[in-house]
């Protein structure tokens, strides 16, 4: 679940009465913060598969996880928009009521600004809204190059769906949280076009853990996996991994091999930086007459060198 207080529950109860030693999860990092809490006040570790807010690993150090940042991908974004659709100006729309939402607007709009950009239009909405005309009129007054929107998919493809609706043609830019086959069913052809940066795609299999575990996914679903379930697995390698090397299921010694993890996983190589966060890099997605397709890949040092030109 998304809600802080069922993480704090669902953490205290793996640790007091499943007697966990390393917990996985949770997707979102708002309920990440709050089991984080638990877990590095009881001495367990705990992996996020896609919590991207920086300040997750900064709860202690047994907190750790799977996939990069919002501060790398937020200047990576506002790079691309510039360089790749030669934006000068750009709107954003923030769901207000998710943290992950909120840090990474504001990451990719002091990026925007420091590159050279102005942002004419800094707009909210909640989740589960579903009429975005005021957002969308105010767009419209200020006509900017593009709009880029860190929301999840249900939001973005109703908000694109009534962009479209409207007359308005500027490129969307997105952020991880629309990887999802819904963005499609809800946005339909409003979607198509639609860029983003995520964690992985089914697309690249760089090892034969991942060419297996893509095989099997689709032999047995009918569908390519998605980077959710792909970090996942991921943080379950790792705590598998970081076990076997410790030579003990003792927490404190999973906790200090996970510290070191360099190993393949599904979504790529894993490299264990001393913040507890692993080197991972980002793929960059469109939708393509209905279905997901990968731009590229582009290596964590391009997002590096941009937060360094910035001084961020």
């Amino acid at each position: 679940r998304t809600e802080p207080t069922e993480a704090t529950n669902g953490a205290t109860r793996l640790i007091n009465t499943e007697k966990a030693v390393a917990i996985i999860g949770t997707m979102c990092s708002g309920p990440y913060l709050a089991a984080a809490e638990i877990c590095q006040a009881s001495g367990v570790p705990i992996i996020g598969p896609t919590t991207t807010n920086p300040l997750c690993t900064q709860v202690g150090d047994y907190c750790f996880r799977a996939c990069f940042t919002d501060n790398d991908q937020g200047p990576l974004a506002a790079s691309i928009a510039q360089k790749r659709y030669k934006a000068k100006t750009a709107a954003v729309v923030i769901d207000m009521a998710q943290a992950y939402c909120v840090g990474l607007g504001q990451f990719f709009m002091d990026a925007f600004k420091a590159l050279g950009g102005k942002i004419v239009a800094e707009l909210y909405c909640r989740s589960g809204d579903v009429d975005y005309t005021a957002q969308l009129t105010e767009i419209q007054r200020k006509n900017p190059d593009i709009i880029y929107t860190p929301n999840y998919y249900t939001e973005v493809a109703m908000m694109a769906r009534q962009a479209r609706d409207l007359g308005m043609m500027q490129p969307i830019l997105g952020a991880d949280g629309l990887y999802a086959p819904e963005l499609i069913k809800i946005g339909g052809d409003a979607v198509e076009g639609l860029n983003f940066l995520t964690f992985w795609s089914a697309e690249v299999t760089p090892n034969e853990a991942s060419k297996k575990f893509v095989k099997e996914f689709r032999a047995k679903f009918g569908m390519d996996p998605d980077a959710f379930g792909a970090l996942t697995v991921d943080c379950y390698m790792m705590i598998v991994d970081a076990i076997k090397r410790a030579g003990s299921a003792n927490p404190a010694a999973i906790k200090q091999a996970l510290k070191t993890s360099d190993l393949d996983v599904i979504t790529g190589h894993v490299i264990m930086t001393p913040k507890n966060d692993p080197k991972k890099d980002f793929a960059f997605l469109t939708v393509k007459e209905g279905k997901f397709s990968l731009v590229e890949t582009i290596p964590v040092e391009q997002a590096w060198e941009i937060r360094a030109l910035i001084g961020k």
